[in-house]
């Protein structure tokens, strides 16, 4: 008997699928099913894990925060405990029954040692099968690509399983050390503790460092001149000089335009946008952040889309298609999809197709296309945005160039001169398809030199400069790629933890003070794990294990020597350290004046029920209190209610942030809470009249997967 382990269940399930030579039987080894049918001949069962089933962990003695050593970590024995013992179980008994085995997991680092994880398993159960190993390697769940992958069956790469194995190993050691000691240090323990990360920590420091930039920024003054004109059709000129910087020559400037403007030069140039290349998971999580979906929901929207057999592996650095991609047999999948059908027939019948080219090529997976049919009503409204979102990138990727024209006027007025532009587009080419971010025609009305326009209006704007804008979420993954931070998989979990840990909110991305405060800190007295240049390079080691050029082993004692030094400079500053970090944490807690004496108010919890509320610094004199929002991570906006006067917070957590002042019985609240209250009455009353909800399915009556669990992982970097 072949065994067949995937990574997950429905991969498993559409594993049988789609090689079975006839019917497919579905047991279960108790709840953990697999699926039994002929290939070739010879009898397969598939089953399918839960991504890891076996999680680094330090030993049992080394659990206490309080009473073990920080440093203690660094040389202590990691042991690989399983974490999913159903599945575990499920390994071990179909082995035995095993004749060879092949390993069906995704294709990267960490496929791979899920792959080789489960392998350990089957061992035990089954040592003959050692020698009867084999891999299949694919990059979408089609019929096709399976059956592919399976008719050229690989070896598995060890190597490759070595580079995941050793990121999890590092990332455990330093992020369980150093995130031990500085709360230790700042006295942070239970869920309040402060997590320290390898790849974590240097993002921080990123967006800590912008905004110390922008908190240093000095405004300085300038004037703009605008003038709206008129000439059957309105539009506005500015002034050619487009920034004053004294306000004497602006307003001289400005007193000298008259009621007429003469047209002095009217130019028009045609330009090219050529189309996008193809998307890679750095430009697909970007572009997701641009339409409104974060990075880390982005990635298990997209991974729930490749195992449902909608598009191709969405961790992938490839921009550069396949030769052996067959672009017509996508078109035709794509003509009988909602929405762009018409566009991708088309596109079939326009004869030699030339998609864009990226400049990063490489052989492992091809860039992220669509594989299959989806549509709009078998789909969540955030599956669908990013499976349109896939379709619609492919398409333009096949798509003409867009061709647009500037047309810049110039004209005179009073002796200044005004200037007057607008672009079109001219021919959509990719843009017909690719709508995202397309700005609107600026239309120009058709003038010639000479010619004498109306100014029906004059005004002088009074502006300051700007301070360098926050990361976004798209724009810091690209620049994560861009310094090394981190692995195409793990990017957008780094982000994700950052608002977990109460580090940052909103988007773009503004860090709190205790955010700004563990960074300057780290920055300070343990600059390594700050900064993107160490965690870089331990990237760029893990590459070269996966090539087989160094060891596993060596690459991790390497890192824990740098550990050692780091952890020695904060041994030597802790209190400096505790200092900095306190001080934003204080920062934090402060909500706003009290109405009743004025001294601040600030975020305390109860000693018996640990429950948090708002209390006066000037306790005992001044007993003022307020409830405060059990969950979520409180931030401080430094606003006062307009209806009652008390400090208004924003509660970061559940499913949006919410913004609310601290006193129940403003009378704001109360019409909030009362408000909120007939919605959800009405809405359980449609509910009830609406009757039972009826199950909707795929095209092609396959069930469409709503949920897929998500990888397990030892510890978050």
């Amino acid at each position: 008997m072949r065994l067949i382990i995937s990574e997950k269940a429905n991969a498993a399930k559409k594993i049988a699928q789609f090689l079975a030579e006839g019917p497919v039987k579905d047991g279960k080894h108790r709840s953990v099913p697999h699926h039994t049918f002929a290939w070739q001949g010879e009898e397969c069962v598939s089953v399918g894990l839960k991504g890891h089933v076996l999680n680094p962990e330090y030993p049992e003695e080394y659990s206490n925060w309080q009473k073990v050593e920080p440093s203690s970590l660094i040389d202590a024995e990691i042991q690989k405990n399983v974490s999913e013992k159903g599945v575990a179980e499920a390994v071990r008994s179909l082995a035995k029954k095993a004749d060879e085995v092949v390993i069906a997991t995704d294709f990267d680092r960490e496929g791979e040692l899920i792959g080789v994880e489960a392998l350990s398993l089957a061992f035990e159960a089954n040592p003959k099968l050692l020698d009867h190993v084999q891999r299949a390697r694919f990059s979408a769940l089609t019929k096709g690509e399976v059956t592919r992958a399976f008719e050229n069956l690989v070896e598995v790469s060890r190597e490759l399983a070595a580079a995941g194995e050793a990121r999890q190993d590092i990332d455990l050691i330093w992020g369980a050390t150093l995130t031990r000691w500085v709360s230790r240090a700042t006295k942070r323990y239970g869920s309040a503790f402060l997590s320290v990360g390898r790849v974590q920590s240097p993002t921080l420091a990123l967006i800590a460092e912008r905004e110390r930039e922008r908190r240093a920024f000095n405004p300085e003054p300038y004037w703009e001149i605008e003038a709206n004109l008129q000439n059957g059709e309105a539009f506005t000129a500015r002034h050619d000089t487009a920034r004053f910087w004294e306000e004497e020559p602006a307003r001289a400037a400005y007193e000298n335009l008259t009621e007429t403007a003469r047209v002095t030069e009217v130019e028009e140039k045609s330009a090219t946008r050529a189309a996008p290349v193809p998307f890679n998971t750095t430009g697909f999580l970007s572009a997701a952040a641009n339409i409104g979906i974060s990075p880390s929901r982005a990635a298990r929207l997209a991974e729930d889309l490749y195992t449902d057999g909608y598009i191709s592996y969405p961790r992938t650095d490839n921009t550069v298609y396949p030769v052996s991609l067959d672009m017509r047999e996508i078109l035709g999948t794509l003509s009988r999809v909602e929405e762009v059908g018409p566009y991708a027939e088309k596109l079939l019948a326009s004869g030699e197709l030339s998609p864009t080219r990226g400049k990063k090529e490489t052989t492992d997976h091809p860039p992220i296309y669509p594989t299959g049919r989806a549509s709009k009503g078998a789909l969540r409204d955030d599956q669908w945005k990013i499976y349109q979102l896939v379709v619609r990138r492919f398409l333009a990727t096949l798509s003409a160039p867009a061709k647009t024209l500037r047309t810049t006027v110039r004209l005179e007025s009073g002796g200044e001169p005004l200037v007057a532009g607008g672009t079109v587009v001219t021919q959509e080419g990719w843009l017909a398809v690719y709508p995202y971010g397309r700005k609107a025609d600026e239309e120009m009305p058709s003038l010639a030199e000479g010619q004498e326009v109306r100014v029906t209006g004059t005004e002088l704007l009074a502006k300051e400069t700007q301070p360098p804008g926050r990361y976004g979420q798209g724009r810091l993954i690209r620049l994560m790629e861009d310094l090394g931070l981190g692995t195409k998989a793990t990017r957008p979990s780094i982000i994700q933890n950052l608002y977990d840990r109460g580090y940052v909110h909103d988007d773009p991305l503004v860090p709190t003070e205790t955010g700004i405060a563990v960074a300057k800190a780290l920055t300070d007295f343990a600059s390594e794990i700050a900064t993107h240049e160490m965690t870089a390079e331990l990237e760029r080691s893990m590459d070269e294990i996966s090539e087989g050029k160094i060891s596993k082993d060596s690459v991790v004692d390497r890192s824990r020597d740098v550990l050692r030094q780091v952890y020695g400079n904060l041994e030597s500053s802790q209190e400096e350290f505790a200092d900095i970090v306190r001080s934003g944490i204080r920062e934090d807690s402060v909500l706003g004046p009290c109405k009743k004496c004025g001294k601040n108010l600030t975020v305390r919890r109860a000693r018996k029920s640990g429950k948090r509320f708002a209390g006066c610094e000037g306790y005992p004199e001044c007993d003022q209190t307020y409830s405060l929002p059990p969950r979520g991570e409180i931030i401080p906006l430094g606003t006062l209610c307009e209806a009652c006067g008390s400090p208004e917070i924003k509660v970061v957590g559940g499913r949006r942030p919410w913004i609310t002042c601290i006193d129940m019985q403003c009378p704001k609240q109360q019409e909030r809470r009362k408000a909120a209250a007939e919605a959800k009455a009405a809405k359980a009353e449609a509910k009830a009249a609406a009757g039972p909800e009826s199950n909707g399915s795929a095209e092609g009556g396959e069930l469409v997967s709503k949920t897929t669990r998500k990888r397990a992982t030892s510890t978050k970097a």
